[in-house]
């Protein structure tokens, strides 16, 4: 994880530590229920990539006009704090819409 970002968490109370990204793969596309993007441009990546899970991918900020989350990769700290209330927010903006079961 980005050193910024694991820093943001930490502030936030989460631990980051055990995150590893890992390689957008066909078949895990495919088995997941929901696919949750930050730009509309990697939405439309994935769509290129498997277009049969396009009914699945959605922008993390759709309860939220559309709103698209910057990658605040090789940003200065304010970008990372930015994104980071975006995203708790749109992760805010999904629980209601999500099966508890």
């Amino acid at each position: 994880m980005e050193p910024t970002a694991a820093q943001v968490l930490l502030e936030h109370g989460v631990d980051g530590s055990r995150h590893r990204g890992r390689q957008v793969t066909a078949e895990l596309l495919r088995t997941s229920d929901l696919i949750l993007m930050m730009e509309k441009s990697q939405a439309a990546a994935i769509g290129r990539r498997a277009p049969e899970v396009s009914g699945k991918v959605f922008l993390l900020g759709k309860w939220m006009a559309d709103t698209e989350i910057p990658d605040p990769y090789g940003q200065p700290r304010y970008a990372f704090d930015h994104a980071y209330q975006l995203i708790d927010k749109g992760v805010s903006s999904w629980l209601p819409y999500l099966n508890k079961s």
